[in-house]
Parts: C-alpha cells; sequence; structure tokens
C-alpha cells in the first residue's frame, strides 16, 4: 500500500558544500499524469548502448615533450570490452571521471576528443566533491559495507559522515545529468542506460525522474551485504529506492541477489516473485526485474596478448627460471579484503608440515596497486611484507624463495606469461566481487599456437591442464564447479588444499582444466552483455503500455505505473455523481481501509466512527462494513452506529442494522476446525511471533510480528501442509497478506456484494450509486464481482459505480487513493454533501 507519508531522511537543501545541490528540487514533482497510454507506440529496435560507470574505460598519459594528453582503451577494463560485445549496428557511448588529474584549461579540450575519438562523454568533479565522493563515503564507507565489515568505533573507527554522503548524492546527479545530455535525442527511447557499481547507486532517481521511460539497468560488481549488515547503513532506504527506479538490477550470484532482496523485504516490505525463471519486485505497479549472471572474460583480447612477442619472450624465461619447481600463482588488488596475509600463512604451514616440498614449491604473488591509500592499506602491506619474509627466512635456501612478492604495477602480459607456466592459481579473498583472476589463468592455461610453439607444446604433448585454488566467499566461485574451494579463515585447511592441488594426479587437472575452460569459452563477456541487453528490452516492453506518476520527496522519488484505465478517485468526481443519485450502497473494508494495518489499537476512531454514522443518517445511503473479522468484534467496535451494516468473517454474517438479527449464508459443518487448529498451534509454537485467530467460520494464521523470511517460509508450509490434509473437505485454504486462513467454501467478499445488490433490488430499492473501498486481496473479490456484473447486460444498470484500491497497484479497481487519510477525507466529503442543499 502507498502512504503519502514519505521518507525524507536526507534534506537535499539542507547543507551544500559544492552548490549542486541547489539544482535538486525537495518535491521531485507533485503527484499527476506524466504519460498517457499510447496505444500504438511500440518499443523500438535497440540503437544505442550508454554506459556509465565511475571512471571510464581509458588510460591516460601524458607526453613529456608535447606535453598533450594521450589516451587508449584499458583491456584490462571489463567495461572496455562491452563496446565489441553489443551487436555491431549498435552505437556505444560511456559516461564517466578519468583516472588522471586534468587542469580545468585543458578539461573542455580534453572532453572534446574524448567524444570525438572514443565516444566517451567525460566528467569532471571538483576535488574536494571528487574526494568526499570517491575516497570518503565510496571506499572508506560503502565498500568495507559492502564487504561485510561493520562500521567501527573509537578513533580508528570510519563513521558515516553525512557531508561524504552529500558529495555521493550531488556526483551521482551531475553524472544523471551528463546521461541526460546524451539521451536528449528524438529518438531517446531507443537508448539503453546501463550504471555499473556501487558508486552510482543514487544515480537511477535523479535519471528516472526526469526520463520515466528510460531503459534503465544497473549491474553490481562488488558484493551485496547480509541484510544485518546493510541495515546499519543509515541511508538503507534511499539506496534501495534509488536502485529501485531501474527495470533491470544484476548480480555476480545469487548468494548477493538474495541478500539484496531480503533487504527490500525486510526495510520496505517488498516481496519477490518467481515467474518463468526471472525473480521480479512488484514496486507501485513497476516490475523490478533481478538478473543473477557472472561476468567473463573477452576471450580473443586474451589470445591477441597471449600472441604479443613480450608475452611469450616473458613466459620462456619465467618456464627457465622456475625449470623443476611448482609454481602456484596469485594477482590480487592491495587491499585488507584479498586475503593476502592468510595465503603468505598458509603457504608458511604447507612447508611445515610438508618438508618434502621445500625447495619445490613457489607461490608467485603479483599485487596490483591500490586503488585508494589509508591506513588499512599500508597495514595490509606491512603484514604481508613480514609474514613473506618470516616465511623465506625459515624455509628459503640459496636460490629459492618460497614466496616471491612483486608489487605492481605490472603488465598485462607479464601476468598472463605467469598464468601460462603455475600450475595452481590461488585466489582466496575474504570477501570479494567477481574476480576474473581464475577464469584468465584457465585461458593463458589452454594457450594459443604462438604460445604453444615457444613453450614447447605440441600435438605429442599432454592435454591441457590447470587446478584452482578459490575461496568460497567470491562471486565466480560458483562457476568454477572443478575448483578446489577453501575458507581462507582457516589457514591449515588452505595448506591442505594447496598441498592437494599439488598432489592431483594429472587426469584429474586435465578433466577440470576441460569442464572450467568449456564454461569460460562459452559464457564470455559477450554472452554476459548480450544477455543482460536482451533482458534489460525485456524488462522494458510495458513501457509503453502504462501510465506514470511521479512521487515523493528527495531520493524517495519513485514512479507509479498504472494501468490506462486505472485512475485517481477525486473528490469532486466522487461528490458530483453523489448528487445526483437517489439510492447509494457504500461499501468499506475495515483493516487497511478505515483502520492502519499498523496501528496497535485496532477498534476505529473517534473521526471514523462520526464519518460513518453522518453517511448512515442520510435516508439514501446503505453503507456497509465487510470485513473478515469476526461478528462480535464488528459488533462491539461499531455499538455506536445504529444504521450501519456489517458483513462479518467475508459476509457468512451479515447485518442491515445495529439491532437487526444477524443473517447467516448457510449451515456448515465445521468439523475440520478440530483438525486445522491442532496443525496451526504446531506452526505458532514454533514460529515466535505467530498467532491464531479463531472465527466462528475460520481459523486463521498471523505471521505479521514474525521475523520476515521465516514467516514466509512457515507460511508456504503451513498452507502446503493444509492443503495436502483438507485434500477432500468443503474449505478453501488461502494465503493472504501475512495470514494463512481456511474458511468454507463458497465464502467471499464478491459473494456479499452480490447479495446486498440483490436485496435491495428485491427491495425496491435498486442502487444507482456505488461506491466499494478495500486494500487487499480479498477486496479484489468485490471488485470483480462489480466488474462482472456491470459488464452483464441482463442485470439492471448501475449508474455510477466507483470500485477504489487503497494504495496505486495492480488491482480489479478502476480507481485508486493513496492512503487511509484520503479515504476518510472522500467519506468525509460525500458526508458533508448528504446535509448540503441540492
Amino acid at each position: 500500500m502507498v502512504s503519502s507519508y514519505c521518507l525524507d531522511q536526507l534534506n537535499l537543501l539542507s547543507t551544500d558544500d559544492f552548490g549542486i545541490m541547489k539544482r535538486i528540487p525537495r518535491v521531485m514533482k507533485v503527484p499527476g499524469v506524466i504519460s498517457e497510454f499510447e496505444e500504438d507506440q511500440q518499443t523500438k529496435s535497440l540503437k544505442r548502448v550508454i554506459i556509465v560507470s565511475n571512471q571510464l574505460p581509458l588510460r591516460a598519459s601524458r607526453d613529456l615533450f608535447s606535453n598533450e594528453w594521450r589516451f587508449e582503451f584499458d583491456e584490462n577494463d571489463l567495461l572496455a570490452l562491452l563496446k565489441e560485445a553489443v551487436p555491431p549496428d549498435t552505437e556505444v557511448r560511456y559516461v564517466g571521471t578519468l583516472k588522471a588529474d586534468i587542469d580545468v584549461a585543458d578539461q573542455d579540450e580534453v572532453a572534446h576528443v574524448l567524444r570525438e575519438k572514443f565516444s566517451c562523454e567525460t566528467i569532471f568533479l571538483p576535488v574536494d566533491m571528487q574526494n568526499k565522493f570517491y575516497h570518503g563515503f565510496c571506499k572508506h564507507y560503502l565498500w568495507p559495507l559492502f564487504h561485510y565489515m561493520m562500521p567501527r568505533t573509537g578513533s580508528d573507527g570510519v563513521r558515516f559522515d553525512r557531508s561524504q554522503w552529500q558529495a555521493y548524492v550531488s556526483a551521482n546527479k551531475i553524472f544523471a545529468d551528463k546521461v541526460l545530455e546524451v539521451t536528449d535525442r528524438d529518438d531517446e527511447d531507443e537508448d539503453h542506460v546501463w550504471v555499473h557499481d556501487y558508486h552510482l547507486m543514487a544515480l537511477p532517481t535523479f535519471l528516472r525522474r526526469r526520463s520515466h521511460r528510460v531503459k534503465l539497468g544497473f549491474f553490481l560488481h562488488s558484493p551485496f551485504p547480509s541484510s544485518d549488515i546493510y541495515k546499519a547503513l543509515p541511508v538503507r532506504d534511499d539506496i534501495l529506492r534509488a536502485l529501485l527506479n531501474c527495470d533491470l538490477i544484476g548480480f555476480h550470484t545469487f548468494d548477493y541477489a538474495r541478500h539484496f532482496l531480503s533487504s527490500c523485504r525486510r526495510i520496505l516490505g517488498l516481496h519477490s516473485e518467481s515467474n518463468r525463471g526471472y525473480i521480479a519486485l512488484e514496486y507501485y505497479g513497476r516490475t523490478v526485474t533481478i538478473k543473477i549472471l557472472p561476468a567473463g572474460i573477452h576471450m580473443g583480447q586474451l589470445e591477441s596478448v597471449m600472441s604479443e612477442d613480450s608475452t611469450v619472450k616473458k613466459a620462456k624465461e619465467l618456464k627457465e627460471k622456475y625449470e623443476g619447481k611448482i609454481m602456484m600463482v596469485g594477482v590480487d588488488d592491495l587491499d585488507l579484503f584479498k586475503g593476502i596475509t592468510q595465503k603468505f600463512s598458509a603457504m608458511g604451514e604447507l612447508l611445515e608440515t610438508n618438508q618434502e616440498l621445500r625447495g619445490k614449491v613457489v607461490l608467485v604473488q603479483i599485487t596490483n596497486p591500490a586503488r585508494s591509500s589509508g591506513q588499512d592499506v599500508q597495514e595490509v602491506l606491512d603484514e604481508a611484507n613480514r609474514i613473506a619474509k618470516e616465511v623465506n627466512n625459515k624455509y628459503g635456501q640459496p636460490g629459492y624463495e618460497p614466496i616471491v612478492f612483486i608489487k605492481g604495477p605490472v603488465t598485462t602480459q607479464e601476468k598472463f606469461a605467469y598464468y601460462a607456466i603455475a600450475e595452481c592459481c590461488v585466489v582466496t579473498p575474504v570477501r570479494d566481487g567477481m574476480n576474473l583472476v581464475p577464469y584468465k589463468y584457465t585461458a593463458c592455461k589452454q594457450g594459443c599456437p604462438v604460445l604453444d610453439k615457444a613453450l614447447g607444446v605440441d600435438e605429442n604433448s599432454p592435454p591441457k591442464n590447470s587446478v584452482i585454488l578459490v575461496s568460497e566467499f567470491i562471486g565466480c566461485s560458483p562457476s568454477l564447479s572443478g575448483a578446489i574451494r577453501v575458507n581462507p579463515w582457516n589457514t591449515s585447511e588452505m595448506a591442505s588444499a594447496m598441498y592437494s592441488a599439488i598432489d592431483l594426479p594429472e587426469t584429474e587437472k586435465q578433466m577440470r582444466h576441460e569442464k572450467h575452460y568449456k564454461y569460460i569459452s562459452s559464457h564470455d563477456v559477450a554472452y554476459w552483455a548480450r544477455s543482460f541487453i536482451q533482458d534489460l528490452e525485456r524488462a522494458c516492453k510495458d513501457h509503453y503500455h502504462k501510465r506514470y506518476w511521479r512521487i515523493g520527496l528527495g531520493l524517495a522519488f519513485r514512479l507509479v505505473a498504472l494501468e490506462p484505465n486505472f485512475r485517481k478517485l477525486l473528490g469532486d468526481t466522487l461528490n458530483s455523481a453523489y448528487k445526483r443519485t437517489n439510492s447509494r450502497l457504500i461499501l468499506l473494508d475495515y483493516d487497511g481501509t478505515m483502520m492502519p494495518p499498523t496501528s496497535v489499537n485496532k477498534g476505529p476512531s473517534h473521526e471514523v466512527i462520526s464519518v460513518l454514522n453522518r453517511l448512515c443518517d442520510d435516508p439514501k445511503n446503505i453503507v456497509f462494513i465487510v470485513s473478515g473479522r469476526d461478528r462480535d468484534t464488528l459488533s462491539k467496535w461499531f455499538s455506536s452506529c445504529e444504521k450501519l451494516g456489517i458483513a462479518a468473517e467475508h459476509g457468512y454474517f451479515t447485518r442491515w442494522t445495529r439491532d437487526s438479527p444477524w443473517e447467516t449464508n448457510r449451515s456448515m459443518d465445521l468439523s475440520w476446525k478440530e483438525v486445522v487448529e491442532p496443525i496451526m498451534q504446531l506452526y505458532m509454537e514454533a514460529t515466535d511471533g505467530s498467532s491464531i485467530e479463531n472465527k466462528e467460520t475460520a481459523l486463521v494464521w498471523h505471521h505479521q510480528d514474525a521475523d520476515p523470511d521465516f514467516g514466509l517460509f512457515q507460511a508456504k508450509e503451513l498452507h502446503d501442509h493444509l492443503e495436502n490434509v483438507l485434500a477432500n473437505e468443503p474449505v478453501v485454504v488461502k494465503r493472504g497478506q501475512q495470514i494463512v486462513e481456511v474458511k468454507p467454501q463458497g465464502l467471499s467478499k464478491g459473494i456479499v456484494v452480490e447479495n446486498l445488490i440483490s436485496t435491495m433490488r428485491g427491495r425496491g430499492k435498486s442502487p444507482d450509486f456505488l461506491l466499494c473501498i478495500g486494500d487487499d486481496r480479498s477486496d479484489e473479490d468485490m471488485f470483480e464481482s462489480i466488474a462482472r456484473s456491470s459488464a452483464n447486460p441482463t442485470l439492471p444498470t448501475i449508474a455510477e459505480i466507483f470500485a477504489c484500491t487503497v494504495g496505486q497497484k495492480p488491482s480489479m479497481a478502476k480507481y485508486y487513493v493513496d492512503d487511509i487519510v484520503e479515504v476518510i477525507g472522500l467519506l468525509r466529503g460525500i458526508a458533508e454533501a448528504s446535509v448540503q442543499p441540492n
């Protein structure tokens, strides 16, 4: 249900060190239709992909003599490879910052060159903003948290800094503005915008606010933490809501997607569903699709680099240097999550417990330069140096170092040479995103004709082989089914795994290599990109078949997608029809319609009682509360409403006024309750926070106060259990909003509507005005019954029909209101119209 109360934790206009925030309106837009249904408009073919990332996939260098900037695509950057992965008739444009400091005087010229020669739109952030956005919020706060490190307290801890968060939002706003410049053309609907990684998670809100039909995808390259970790983020709601403005959200693994969905469920109350293999979230009428697919490598580019003279030369040197040795290789960024120190410790234990390997096994560890500076990086480097020195001093020999620690930068050619001759690749981060090192290692071990010839590999040589030792905490682990998985926190286990990798029979090494190479070669970067873009196209197929409304403040902004014939019920429209009619039937659900479901006191307020009495006082009105609650509770709550009708327990009990007798639908055998109650009792005892409601005709198991995930799990189990047990009983087992209910067949709110209308017609007071308001699944039965009867030409026509749901969501109703406040406002409006002279 949509509430008019919008979270606005971040006051975007409160402080602004950069001047950017002043351009962000506090209220994105007053609610209103921003698009009409375009019946003949069809989604056009893909023409352009705009790839948005924090940094452009370019290398930048400055000529020492001419002082001119030189640029080239970085073949090691995954995003640079995407331009070759899309269809040839598709233009690829990049948006991002440069990995270089460009003087302000040169920025315009550099931007022009990159736009014309590289199809790159360059963003130059102010220095202070860049530091707070990237080095502050992204690298020292968000990145550790996404890698499961809780913010620490104390002098050495990293705390949430609102100025850094504001810099993050400001930078994301600038990125969105640049994207909008690129999409500012007549055929902008053909643009697909693909945003990458955690640096730009607020961008979708700014982009969606100004371009409601943009085909917008997002891919997270880092882990997404469990909901317990993510909930520690003070701006957790803002980031989730921003991401949900996308059409498609991608993750490398199911674990990361599962944590994201759990956070959406626990923080925003959203539930996901799986339909024909696709996982999706319904968010204010829009479907947000979740995609799970690990990225790949560019096989052609790797083979080209392997064939280069420098790669071949280096591989031959390394083969000679490590002849007779067993080389293991690791390539990692220099940061605290890559498990380098754990790897070195395991190497020491391997040599301690296996003396025969001393002098034979070498671990070559290459580290890429750190992406951000800080005390944590220096601490990792110092610790790694210390352990490597201890191991080398203890087990080293003249001409032999067990651990060869190479601090980068190291060229791609050199890395490939190490991969080509290493017998085992050791990748053991304690937490990481995808990590493509094992993929590249496997491809290099497969080799290419030029490299094979240089290394003396011919048709008579044994089949290719390789062994991968991989952490179970990284994204590529699930796709490497032949790898030896380890827990990097368990040093002994890692040492044993290293020994197993060395001791594997050749045939098993070959089998594992073939299995990995088959997957890696078929799931390359082109496959990844093509699959993502195709799913983005599919996720956006309904863009032209809905109407959209903008609602929300600040980063709580979102689009509401409505069916073409679904519109807001306005007071003027309702009042005008109300005044023209003389026999009115008003049907009102209670929970979620007249009373918030989160309210502790479930009884009606004085205002509700007052409005209902004023409506009942009009002799032209018949007013009914139609509820699933039991008749005793409803009788007590509405005892002061003398003329109010009540349909309790989905219409099994009905009375037309307070003093009239209860009418029953029919006599029923309720012996099934003796079977159901013990089963529900069992689930209630096993599910903390759940409860049982025993009605006269139904039993309901509630789990709104239970753990969200466990409650849903238990509800599904209980539903299946009861359906099996009650297969031959005349009952219906239904799952509703945080409930599982068992009730007799033939009971529904839809039948209540039919019976009331039929009774009025039988009394000669056929209704010419019908207002029906409800909020949940059981109320859809009323809306469906109204739609069915209005379409039946054999039944008398009701001139004015207003079937209205609470909340902007898919519904059989033709109208909606935002929340309970608006429900009371509409009822108060027609109640006042009753006493006004015509």
